[in-house]
């Protein structure tokens, strides 16, 4: 597996680099389709890219439904959820598009099947992260999520940095039109290297789709 690598200044830039990808893919799809569905995953560098989103003429929010890749389970309005941030990092206007995943309820196995059944099959566009050990979404190491295969949400059977949590899988990953890897800062070096070179040792060397571009900061770059 071969993955288009762009190489951004600094995290700034590779957000910037980021979000004109995401929004030239929801042109397409708007052309092709009339919507445009796109799943953001959490994390720090996301919320400046979700930020530029909110501002670039480019990007038709009208046609958007905006999906979580995952969600941490924890009580509303938390600082620990990806939902608060991007909430945040909102217009109120923009906010309306938003699909959170419910986390709250009870049973969160049957609210993971409600929200696999919300989701467009496929999904147009997909953003994913990377994590020093080597996850993405909340496909994390060693947990059996890993190896679910007839689901496109599912619930994480460990916690995780102190939660257990709601991810896409797998197959939802693969159906995607197209995937956006941002990955930024100099603890990705290692494995942005196992990335590229699919190392299935990572759960995101797992991640199979053929449409799929990394847009990386220098610092998390170095040596590709």
């Amino acid at each position: 597996m071969s993955i288009d690598l762009e190489v951004a200044g600094d995290e700034k830039a590779a957000a910037r680099r980021a979000a004109e990808l995401i929004a030239e893919a929801g042109q397409a799809a708007v052309a092709e389709h009339n919507t445009f569905s796109l799943a953001m995953s959490g994390g720090r560098s996301p919320w400046a890219m979700l930020a530029i989103l909110g501002e670039l003429k480019e990007m038709p929010w009208a046609e958007t439904e905006l999906f979580q890749v995952d969600e941490r389970i924890a009580s509303p309005g938390s600082e620990e959820r990806n939902l608060t941030h991007m909430v945040l990092g909102l217009s109120m206007d923009h906010q309306a598009m938003l699909r959170p995943m419910p986390v709250t309820q009870r049973d969160l196995d049957g609210a993971a099947r409600d929200y696999e059944n919300t989701l467009p099959d496929p999904l147009d566009c997909v953003h994913l992260g990377l994590g020093p050990d080597g996850h993405t979404a909340s496909l994390v190491p060693g947990d059996p999520v890993l190896d679910v295969t007839d689901r496109r949400v599912a619930i994480t059977e460990t916690a995780y940095q102190g939660h257990s949590r709601m991810t896409l899988t797998y197959p939802a990953l693969a159906t995607a039109g197209k995937i956006v890897w941002l990955i930024t800062g100099p603890d990705k070096v290692e494995a942005l290297t196992k990335l590229r070179a699919g190392d299935t040792s990572i759960p995101a060397g797992r991640v199979e789709n053929d449409a799929m571009i990394i847009v990386a900061d220098e610092a998390a770059a170095a040596g590709q």
